[in-house]
């Protein structure tokens, strides 16, 4: 094996390098100072929880209006009673088995795994290699966020499911690993790779009288892969930092790729996030400001894709060098089409997908929305998943009406914002706006200077550097409070991190946590907030809940690392998902990658279920009715080489198991592993975990 193929194995997980070196404030230095102090936020997040603040109106229809392309989606009916859910199972032991293990009296089913056919010709997963134009008829890899649209008709059997796809692992990918043949990569390799990325909109059904469910090959379901032609709109579009030779005009570009978390509007349509997007590129000739901030290489993209062999534009425009006499004659701004939220509308197949550039450009971990309030504006929570970077917040320009058809152009006006935490507990949103007098003054006096708004855009991390924003210890998922409108967010790790301090004792930070805040006066479009940490990870005796309220430590029951996904359902149960490294989830205190359900009022938590060998378990939804649980995960057999896989879930056919069942070992040259959607159901046909 040669080192071509070494780096681009080892690069696979999509992992962001640092590339924040502003002199901000981190947020361990803030977390020392609060938590020494032991205070408690004004008035209590358990009081707030617990239904003091007022009951706003919830999302319709899991964050779905009528929508003019489709039968109108289920409405759900709001809660009578402040949401203090009960964990109704017992919690599963930590494990380590290559299936999913799941609390008696619940069961599973592996759901569009990677490679299903989904449209065109329908071409069926070939274990020994499908080609490039096969995956574009076929499920992605490596399946991440996603969300579940009900058709009003039967809104708990039948809906649309959209399902991210982040990346591939080429040891698992190609049945022979990747290859290389005279520093080029042969071009149905590389179609086959980008055609993998992107998402799936899929139509799914539930068989009668609590059967299986299963894909209906029907005119909905389709594939955005990193090659679909997309819109640019808002702020930059037209902007001189996205002309390029595809686009001169800077109003379009090709593909979404990287794409982790997941949002939802009030209109039907879904967003999906570019997270680790920026390794993709490379650059030969110097990197710019919008370059070497986001973190574009100087050697070689993550796959090569600039390197296959025919040398098609499609594959060339991820060489981001200066080639022509001018923007247009070349990609150099071709990274800056790609780092966006990206609207698509899932009941209209001959959509384009739209990238919002006004919700900013950085490595998009999630989107989330608060729940819409009638006459005002709509709010979007995000962070930017790599070590030391920031958390934002979108308000739009217009206000939300219910009884007015909306629709995604009101994304392209609206404030930016940025957190900044303080150490006595209170916070403040700084806006990333070109007419705002603080940021133009601050800019100035650092030296930095920002021609327009689609600048400071393009620019966005740099703009919050700016400003003064909070490092973070990568910002991921993040969830609302259906009633509080209370934003949990996770921490996931930061192996940078140097300080300490007496609740959190470690130094660098291995095992994350999660924060949450309060906006002012509950209105989540607010520019003040209260912040406190909800949950330190760790193993027993290190991990603690509420640690500034001298909260419970972890047990056995619910000791995890690395929190990453992070979602609330309909009953106020917030599930927490999880991201170990392999080598943590071989030999650490934590075995496989889990989930664990949590009550935000009395902070218990358990462990609800956990997955096959070296996953991650991501991505969350449910139907209306709480009766059927969508769960991803994702790169099962990461650690694996070619034709020697540490995992063969889901096609090695133990798809789930109880505690207590014989654990499952993988077979090194058994089937190869898949990435798959899990569905869980109860027995006895009840809500998932009350």
């Amino acid at each position: 094996m040669d080192d071509t193929q070494i780096c681009k194995i080892e690069t696979d997980n999509g992992d962001e390098p640092m590339s924040n070196h502003s002199e901000n404030a981190h947020f361990s230095s803030i977390l020392e100072r609060r938590l020494s102090r032991r205070e408690v936020l004004a008035g209590g997040f358990g009081l707030a929880v617990a239904g003091v603040l007022g009951l706003p109106e919830l999302v319709k229809g899991m964050g779905i209006e009528k929508h003019p392309f489709t039968p109108e989606p289920a409405i759900s009916s709001r809660p009578s009673a402040a949401l203090n859910p009960k964990l109704n199972f017992s919690a599963i032991p930590i494990t380590r088995s290559d299936t999913a293990t799941i609390p008696h009296g619940y069961k599973a089913q592996a759901l569009i795994p990677w490679g299903t056919p989904i449209t065109g010709d329908y071409p069926e997963f070939n274990p020994d290699g499908n080609t490039g134009e096969e995956q574009e008829q076929q499920i992605g890899s490596n399946h991440d966020g996603m969300h579940y649209f009900p058709f009003r008709d039967n809104p708990n059997d039948h809906g649309l499911l959209c399902v991210n796809h982040e990346y591939i692992d080429g040891n698992v990918f190609h049945p022979g690993g990747a290859t290389l043949a005279n520093d080029q990569w042969p071009d149905d390799e590389v179609r086959k790779e980008v055609a993998a990325h992107g998402i799936s909109v899929v139509e799914i059904k539930k068989g009668s009288a609590g059967g299986q469910w299963n894909v209906v090959r029907g005119a909905y379901n389709r594939r955005i892969t990193a090659d679909t032609p997309a819109e640019i709109r808002g702020p930059v579009r037209g902007s001189d930092l996205v002309r390029t030779k595809y686009s001169p005009t800077g109003t379009a570009t090709r593909g979404t790729f990287n794409n982790c978390a997941n949002g939802y509007t009030p209109w039907g349509t879904y967003l999906t996030c570019e997270e680790n997007w920026a390794g993709y590129f490379v650059n030969h000739t110097g990197l710019p400001r919008e370059h070497s901030r986001y973190g574009v290489s100087q050697s070689t993209g993550r796959y090569r894709w600039e390197t296959a062999q025919g040398r098609a534009d499609e594959y060339i425009r991820f060489d981001a060098s200066v080639k022509g006499n001018s923007a247009i004659e070349d990609y150099r701004n071709e990274p800056n089409t790609h780092g966006w939220i990206v609207e698509i509308d899932p009941f209209d197949p001959n959509s384009r997908p739209v990238k919002r550039t006004a919700m900013g450009r950085f490595a998009h971990e999630g989107c989330l929305l608060a729940p819409p309030k009638n006459g005002k504006p709509i709010v979007f929570y995000a962070g930017d998943d790599s070590q030391n970077e920031y958390i934002y917040k979108f308000v739009t320009k217009a206000r939300y009406n219910k009884n007015k058809h909306v629709n995604g152009d009101i994304l392209d006006e609206g404030t930016l914002y940025v957190a900044r935490f303080n150490d006595d507990g209170t916070g403040e949103w700084l806006p990333l706006d070109i007419n705002d007098r603080f940021f133009r003054v601050t800019a100035i006096n650092k030296g930095i200077f920002f021609v327009d708004q689609a600048d400071v855009l393009v620019n966005t991390r740099l703009a919050a550097d700016v400003v003064g924003a909070t490092k973070m210890d990568r910002p991921e998922w993040g969830a609302v409070h259906p009633q509080t409108r209370e934003v949990y967010m996770t921490l996931t790790n930061n192996s940078n991190r140097t300080t300490t301090d007496a609740p959190n004792p470690r130094s660098p930070n291995p095992y994350g946590h999660i924060i949450r805040w309060r906006e002012q006066g509950n209105q989540s479009w607010a520019t003040k907030f209260e912040w406190d940490i909800f949950v330190l990870g760790g193993p027993e005796g290190e991990g603690q809940v509420l640690p500034g309220q001298n909260g419970p430590a972890l047990t056995q029951d619910n000791t995890f690392a690395s929190p990453d996904g992070l979602w609330f359902d309909q009953n106020g149960i917030l599930w927490i998902q999880t991201d170990m490294s392999g080598s943590q989830q071989g030999s650490g205190p934590f075995g496989a990658n889990s989930m664990l359900a949590a009550n935000p009022i009395t902070g218990e938590i358990k462990r609800f279920m956990s997955g096959p060998n070296d996953q991650e378990v991501t991505g969350i939804t449910s139907t209306p009715d709480g009766k059927n649980l969508f769960i991803n995960f994702q790169h099962p057999g990461d650690r694996s080489q070619p034709n020697q896989f540490t995992s063969n879930w889901p096609d090695s056919g133990a798809v789930f198991r109880h505690p207590g069942d014989a654990e499952v070992v993988a077979n090194p040259t058994g089937a190869r592993p898949r990435s798959a959607t899990v569905v869980i159901t109860r027995e006895d046909s009840g809500i998932i975990g009350v």
